[in-house]
């Protein structure tokens, strides 16, 4: 078991997936009423994500795309994140539920396990073995469950500048490993 690839899976799935940058977007939801089950936002997110991981490949053979192909995608994708974190727009557009359970939609699909996220998955396995990419993702769904789960006392306990300067941090790094990435698959 390769700890230093678990690191790097991790921190790159923790900046994709940016659920410190995605707090906004849960306190907002749960004051308009959206519940959020953590257990059931995580699993589902991980059933995605490891489903990817195993057979996104299989599906991109369908059409025809090769893997390394499909990490340039995604290499443009993770570059476009990031702009958004930094530059405060949005490319990409999430559709919310309005009231009731949003455990499912939108959180576990596309906030956590969305374009971004998948691509970088399958873009990890021209890098990473499957082992570090699976423990890389257990300990994003531990943090993030645990996000989750506490939504409502960070609500109370973080600034708004605290998470707008994180989510800047990570879209600088996001644009960074786009760049490396573009360049090793080219």
């Amino acid at each position: 078991m390769n700890i230093t690839a678990i690191l790097s899976v991790s921190l790159i799935l923790f900046s994709v997936i940016d659920i410190i940058g995605s707090l906004p977007i849960l306190i907002n939801m749960k004051k308009e009423g959206v519940q959020i089950n953590a257990s059931v936002a995580t699993g589902f997110a991980a059933i995605i994500m490891i489903a990817f991981l195993f057979f996104g490949a299989a599906i991109l053979g369908v059409f025809g795309i090769e893997v390394s192909s499909f990490a340039l995608a995604g290499a443009l994708i993770i570059f476009f994140i990031g702009l958004e974190m930094i530059l405060g727009i949005r490319i990409f557009r999430d559709h919310h539920d309005d009231g009731g359970s949003g455990s499912i939609v939108p959180i576990a699909f596309p906030l956590l396990a969305g374009a971004g996220t998948l691509t970088t998955i399958i873009s990890l396995k021209s890098e990473y073995d499957n082992i570090s990419i699976i423990a890389g993702i257990v300990v994003n769904l531990v943090f993030i469950y645990f996000i989750l789960r506490s939504t409502d006392w960070l609500s109370n306990k973080i600034s708004p500048t605290v998470i707008s300067t994180l989510r800047k941090v990570f879209g600088i790094i996001l644009i960074a490993i786009a760049i490396q990435m573009f360049k090793e698959n080219l």
